[in-house]
């Protein structure tokens, strides 16, 4: 067994099975990771992915765990790459992120700037994507980081951390009625249409949790998962659109009047999280405390020492967080 071929066959789950679009990717031949595919199942006795002529159909029930396995072997191979890497040159390197698009439009840009200013070296790469996908990213080792407020709680094999605390505005024309009123209620926003995010995305079930514990039903008539797209509708009439705060430019949304929501809803917490385990270079510490300054280098590494969720939620539980 080879190294050369866990990567290929790791490489091969990934391309959808598309062996041509993996030896592209590799710089290599479609026959050469053909022939090592083999080579492999025919070490271990098992197929690894069931066939029909030359093409490949499915990953078999042995390869699904066989890939689990090979993928915890890329990614401790990756590990020490990286810590090679961090002695030979600790500012040079690439830093993956997995996040969403507020927080990828709203929130990251002035870190993403301070960081590449900081490390001209590293290339950064954002992947953006649902709340499930980002934590996918991170869980598989794609990327670094993943930085979201849904999901991440439903992968046990990411430690998280908290960032900020945030909370919604109600978006409306300026000639709209509820521009007018001083303290908005869940019972004023039940009368209209509402344009919002996706279940799922940025504190969704936040807003859904807060109607029906009122015995409400909101009457949602559109759903996106990016800010700017509901802002669009809401300027088209088709509703009331209520957004992250963040997500709100007071000079580019000069034409909206935003409502404060906050005594309506619970506050929603952004989290970043990394796989338990990986190898944390000494500029992805910086990234994460010019993210969220509380999160010090130190209060990161000790996350590695606690194992349960309460136990990290122990360590956070005297840190006020900034909001925004």
């Amino acid at each position: 067994m080879k190294l050369q071929q866990l990567r290929y066959i790791w490489e091969v789950a990934h391309h959808d099975l598309n062996v041509s679009q993996t030896a592209q990717s590799l710089y290599t031949s479609q026959p050469g990771i053909s022939k090592q595919i083999r080579l492999l199942e025919d070490e271990l006795g098992v197929e690894i992915f069931s066939r029909s002529g030359k093409h490949l159909t499915r990953i078999t029930p042995a390869g699904e765990s066989i890939l689990k396995t090979a993928g915890e072997i890329m990614r401790k191979v990756e590990s020490i790459k990286s810590v090679a890497q961090e002695f030979c040159d600790e500012k040079k390197g690439a830093l993956a992120v997995a996040t969403t698009h507020t927080q990828c439009r709203y929130v990251l840009p002035p870190v993403i700037k301070q960081f590449i200013d900081k490390f001209p070296d590293v290339a950064l790469h954002m992947h953006q994507g649902t709340p499930m996908q980002i934590s996918e990213l991170a869980a598989d080792g794609t990327a670094d980081f993943a930085i979201a407020t849904e999901a991440l709680d439903l992968f046990s094999d990411l430690v998280m951390m908290p960032c900020y605390s945030w909370n919604r505005v109600v978006l409306v024309p300026r000639d709209h009625e509820l521009a007018q009123i001083s303290k908005l209620s869940l019972q004023d926003l039940s009368k209209y249409p509402l344009v919002t995010y996706t279940f799922g995305f940025t504190g969704r079930a936040k807003l859904d949790e807060a109607f029906t514990a009122r015995g409400l039903s909101p009457r949602v008539v559109f759903t996106a998962a990016d800010a700017d797209v509901i802002k669009t509708y809401v300027r088209m009439g088709m509703g009331v659109g209520i957004v992250a705060s963040m997500a709100h430019d007071p000079v580019k949304d000069d034409d909206l009047v935003a409502l404060d929501a906050s005594h309506l809803f619970e506050p929603s917490i952004t989290k970043i999280g990394f796989r338990r385990g990986s190898f944390i270079r000494g500029y992805m510490f910086d990234f994460i405390q010019m993210f969220a300054p509380h999160l010090t280098r130190e209060l990161v590494e000790e996350t590695s020492f606690r194992q349960s969720r309460a136990e990290l939620e122990d360590l956070f539980k005297d840190i006020e967080l900034p909001v925004h």
